[in-house]
């Protein structure tokens, strides 16, 4: 993913999961969150043998990504949604190929895949967050 591009861009309004009190950027991140930590279960999971327990965890980790992929704007977006994209679906193949091959290293990928994702993600976040600091401040003066 190119950093230099606003990756912002890549991702629609998340007002269809229905969370009345949290922002996109949060909603996002939550899911990142989710996402990682059921595939840190079910490598837990796969060492305890217990089979039912990882299917069921990877199944759910592929739905948030899944998920994440559905919020992708592809007009909006550009590359870095087509990308984006591509990527979510490589991490849903990787996570079922994980599933049936019971491999902790096809898991361990997904999850740095999805750290790196979520670490630009928040970086946007505080980018924003100091521009509109700094929009209010300069309002702020220009008022006084």
């Amino acid at each position: 993913m190119n950093m230099k591009q606003d990756p912002s861009g890549a991702y629609q309004s998340t007002g269809a999961y229905g969370a009345l009190y949290a922002d996109s950027h949060s909603l996002i991140t939550q899911m990142f969150d989710g996402a990682m930590t059921r595939i840190a279960q079910a490598r837990g999971a796969i060492e305890r043998k217990d089979v039912a327990a990882k299917g069921e965890l990877i199944s759910h980790a592929i739905n948030i990504i899944g998920s994440l992929e559905a919020c992708l704007d592809y007009d909006k977006g550009g590359e870095i949604a087509k990308n984006l994209g591509q990527l979510y679906e490589y991490m849903i193949l990787t996570l079922t190929q994980a599933n049936i091959h019971n491999d902790r290293a096809r898991l361990d990928e997904v999850i740095g895949l999805l750290l790196e994702i979520k670490s630009a993600w928040t970086q946007i976040a505080e980018k924003k967050a100091t521009e509109a600091a700094h929009s209010t401040a300069g309002l702020s003066l220009q008022a006084g």
